[in-house]
């Protein structure tokens, strides 16, 4: 199994619905995000997607967010934006963009870390 990552971040506010606490008040973060793209073999050029394409797809999904209050995302609008519902949107959405670069390639994982050792992974069970 190949697996390739990429990271890159962007910064944005948001505010936590039904929660109590201070992360219910809106404030901001530098988030940092990693996507994992695995294929069992590489493409014909050998590689399983250039880091470039892959590093393109990540940040245009991003450009939705980045400098933003997330709340006021449409997604977001009903979706709490906490770290985890974050990884699995970018998740969604980058697993429609992957297949245009190398249909044997398939995203195994996004993580979204809010603050320096704090992040949330999502990844599909099989």
């Amino acid at each position: 199994m190949y697996i390739l990552e990429v990271n890159t971040t962007f910064a944005a506010a948001h505010h936590l619905r039904n929660y109590r606490g201070r992360c219910e008040n809106l404030h901001g973060h530098n988030w940092r995000v990693t996507a994992r793209v695995t294929a069992e073999e590489p493409g014909k050029e050998g590689m399983v997607i250039d880091f470039s394409d892959l590093r393109k797809a990540v940040n245009l999904i991003l450009t939705e967010l980045d400098h933003t209050n997330i709340n006021e995302h449409p997604y977001f609008r009903t979706v709490n934006p906490t770290s985890e519902n974050l990884a699995r949107f970018i998740f969604d959405k980058l697993n429609t963009m992957i297949p245009d670069c190398n249909p044997e390639a398939q995203v195994s994982s996004v993580s979204v870390e809010e603050t320096p050792g704090a992040l949330a992974i999502y990844e599909p069970q099989n």
